[in-house]
């Protein structure tokens, strides 16, 4: 019976057996297994294993040299394991995985003996439908994009060149150094306004919430940037919470998405005003190039320079093109010939008028002795007379005018009152009566 203790013989400790030939149940603290053993042993053990069928959400998956070292985690918990899928293996799999999904896969565990490292090997895997909290937010995608929170139309435009950017990103981050140093390359005297909150974790959301309300609310505030420098669906999860998108939607200051994360795009993207793939993206379109636009400038006044100096020749070279014509270097030469024309026309003015003054003078003197040998005047001037009754009434007959009536007798130089007497006789009248 081969005995385990070690042996206290002479021979023994003058001849110590290799640690390599010590099995790790055999070691002791004066016969030590090697370490190579120790992981010879394990993966021997780990070998006896069989493979099994595990399902999970993709959370990390990085392709090195054809093959994919990865992540996976559980669906109701927060455990993770590691797996290694070959290229082999991979050829074999015709889903299109990625970060996110939900899979079943077979998996081997796996020991490297030589590196000590323990992972499991990928020899089958297969969509199982999107993660949960991928299809949680692909149903609140949906249902914000329905609401119309992504429709380009309600964007506002970021302003030419902001006065104050108001920043909200992680305290003595990459993204917040990132932020300033190309925003003032750019224009060093750009203003920032910068709010420190987590960006990842349970008090990304509540802390983000409040710095975006102390932006919005500084009216100096004229551009809000929200960066941070990218990272893995899990820890984006904060953008893509419905208050934080709601509170984006709703702000009435321009908010710029820069998460950096370009696979699996944040609801944040979507609800912003502007979307930029990085924190240095971020910088160059909200903040103008001094350089391009004083180039710009430049530019432009340098062909406001070459219109106006074409124009002014242009009007120049018109102006002595009309200087250079006759009527304008003699003027006098056009109004001479004018001048007998228009003593001509007057003469004949004159001609006219005198014509036709003589011909109405002429017609007016036949109106008028017309109108005196129609007029009762001319009758009366020849010792005629008019009686009148005491109405008006002109006496045409004696029966008009019987004894004691009262008449009024116009002659050519005014009037008398007389007293009728009666009809007389023409050849007789009566004494002392009045012939009508």
């Amino acid at each position: 019976m081969t005995s385990f203790l070690p042996d206290t013989s002479a021979d023994a400790a003058a001849a110590p057996v290799p640690s390599d030939s010590i099995h790790p149940r055999d070691s002791s603290s004066d016969g030590p297994t090697s370490v190579s053993r120790l992981n010879e042993t394990i993966h021997g053990f780990v070998q006896k294993w069989g493979s099994v069928w595990v399902e999970g959400e993709i959370t990390s998956w990085n392709v090195r040299g054809g093959s994919v070292y990865g992540r996976l985690k559980d669906l109701s918990g927060d455990s993770v394991l590691s797996f290694r899928l070959w290229s082999s293996a991979r050829a074999r799999i015709t889903d299109d995985l990625t970060v996110g999904d939900r899979v079943v896969t077979c998996v081997k565990p796996d020991y490297y003996a030589k590196g000590g490292d323990f992972s499991f090997v990928v020899s089958q895997m297969r969509h199982d439908g999107l993660g949960a909290q991928l299809e949680r937010l692909e149903r609140l995608r949906a249902q914000l994009r329905t609401e119309g929170l992504f429709d380009p139309t309600r964007k506002r435009p970021l302003p030419f060149l902001p006065h104050c950017i108001g920043l909200i990103t992680g305290e003595l981050s990459d993204a917040e150094r990132d932020v300033h140093r190309n925003a003032e390359l750019r224009w060093p005297q750009v203003r920032f306004r910068t709010v420190h909150a987590a960006v990842q974790g349970d008090r990304c959301v509540p802390e983000i919430l409040a710095a975006l309300a102390q932006l919005e609310a500084d009216p100096e505030v004229d551009v809000i940037i929200i960066a941070r420098g990218g990272g893995d669906p899990q820890t984006l999860l904060g953008f893509s919470d419905e208050r934080l998108v709601r509170a984006v939607a709703a702000a009435s200051t321009p908010v710029v998405s820069a998460i950096g994360h370009e696979n699996d795009r944040p609801l944040l993207d979507d609800v912003a005003d502007l979307r930029a793939s990085t924190p240095t993206d971020a910088a160059k379109r909200v903040v103008p190039d001094v350089g391009e636009q004083r180039a710009l400038v430049a530019q432009l006044r340098s062909r406001l320079s070459t219109r106006l100096t074409t124009r002014i020749a242009h009007d120049a070279a018109q102006l002595e093109q009309l200087r250079s014509r006759p009527v304008l270097r003699d003027p006098e030469s056009l109004l001479i010939p004018r001048t007998h024309d228009l003593m001509l026309l007057a003469a004949r003015g004159r001609d006219t008028v005198d014509r036709q003054l003589q011909s109405q003078s002429r017609h007016v003197a036949e109106l008028r002795a017309s109108l005196r040998a129609l007029s009762p005047a001319s009758t009366l001037a020849r010792g005629y007379a008019i009686a009148h009754l005491h109405d008006g009434t002109i006496v045409r007959d004696a029966a008009q005018a019987p004894t004691g009536t009262l008449l009024t007798v116009t002659v050519d130089r005014g009037s008398v009152a007389a007293v009728s007497e009666g009809e007389v006789s023409e050849s007789a009248p009566a004494e002392g009566g009045t012939k009508l």
